[in-house]
């Protein structure tokens, strides 16, 4: 309703410098409602099949770090608690710093961990600009990353999107902001370690090629 009033008013003639501003955060705020309505409706589909019976173990699994991490071609992909805190300390410092207002969605796995707003000076609750943030840090500098949801949404929200990167984490932080990350070169990484088969899948196949060898054939 209010992005409706507000664009109705612009119809009509009205060009102060704010409308504009001001039917953006709208037209942002809309969005973000849409989308967790849709996920909300994605998750009533989904209990649907959701039922409450007995128990069952099926098997049970031990899961190790990977054999590669501390290897150097590994080792900078591998999550650091302590240099994320300081990439979002730091991104955070930077954007208050500026003036911006900054909020940490960093556990609702939205694609982003910080949205950030420049109020307006006369009306604290109109942001003149809002900034959608992906924090990546590394303790020195190396290659980064994004999941499959970060990217996505980095394509959804484009020039609404920005990745800030902080190089040398575990020294002095610099931080390194691109908008709409989403036009970069990403290469996608697709790692098979080994390839299955069924045992009767071996067998099977090795009877009909045993059946259909030549007599004097070694076997």
């Amino acid at each position: 309703m209010k992005f409706a009033e507000l664009y109705e008013a612009q119809q009509k003639g009205d060009t102060s410098p704010l409308m504009a501003a001001n039917l953006k955060q709208a037209e942002d705020r809309l969005d973000e409602l849409n989308g967790r309505l849709e996920t909300r409706h994605s998750d009533l589909e989904k209990e649907r099949n959701c039922t409450i019976g007995e128990i069952v173990r099926h098997g049970t699994a031990w899961v190790l770090s990977h054999p590669d991490r501390a290897k150097p071609g590994f080792a900078g992909m591998v999550r650091d608690d302590e240099i994320e805190r300081i990439a979002v300390a730091a991104v955070i410092a930077f954007e208050q710093v500026r003036g911006f207002e900054v909020e940490s969605v960093e556990k609702d796995n939205r694609g982003f961990d910080l949205i950030s707003r420049r109020p307006h000076p006369e009306d604290p609750k109109t942001a003149l600009e809002v900034r959608f943030i992906e924090v990546k840090g590394r303790a020195g500098v190396g290659e980064v990353a994004l999941s499959g949801n970060e990217y996505r949404t980095a394509q959804r929200l484009k020039k609404d999107y920005w990745l800030y990167t902080v190089f040398d984490c575990a020294n002095t932080p610099s931080i390194h902001i691109v908008r709409d990350p989403a036009q970069m070169d990403w290469q996608p990484i697709v790692t098979i370690e080994h390839y299955l088969v069924k045992p009767q899948a071996i067998l099977d196949v090795a009877e009909t090629q045993d059946a259909s060898s030549e007599p004097g054939e070694a076997r």
